[in-house]
């Protein structure tokens, strides 16, 4: 399994057999968790709180990468857990759109955004390598 670390951990775990016990261990799901956090705290005042589907929308962008994560992991078939994974970065991609767009629409600022652009750009690289173990 892809826990966190580098991707020389990612090599020594396959080869002692260790796997994550729970889908909070991955680090696919760990770096998704922190951008929702995140975007959770960049709708939670700003002039975007009040556009109802654009918060909306990015909102469950940034959950549903978390949720699929959780629900492929989960369901304990590689095959169906690289396809939830797959919905993840889809997740991942869309809620990166919907930063530049905020920044766009004048709703954030691009220092205010910064952090959750830097989270989901390693989430999009993390989660690849997980579905290729898979």
């Amino acid at each position: 399994m892809l826990v966190r670390g580098s991707s020389i951990g990612i090599v020594r775990a396959f080869q002692t057999g260790m796997t994550a016990t729970k889908h909070e261990h991955l680090e696919a799901w760990q770096l998704a968790d922190q951008l929702k956090i995140e975007v959770y705290a960049l709708i939670k005042d700003a002039p975007a709180a009040r556009d109802f589907e654009f918060r909306n929308q990015i909102r469950d962008s940034a959950a549903f990468a978390t949720k699929n994560t959780s629900e492929g992991f989960g369901g304990f078939r590689p095959k169906v857990f690289a396809k939830f994974m797959e919905y993840a970065v889809e997740s991942l991609i869309e809620t990166q759109d919907s930063l530049k767009d905020g920044i766009d629409r004048g709703y954030f600022t691009p220092g205010r955004v910064a952090p959750a652009q830097k989270l989901a750009r390693r989430a999009i690289q993390v989660s690849p390598r997980l579905i290729v173990y898979l």
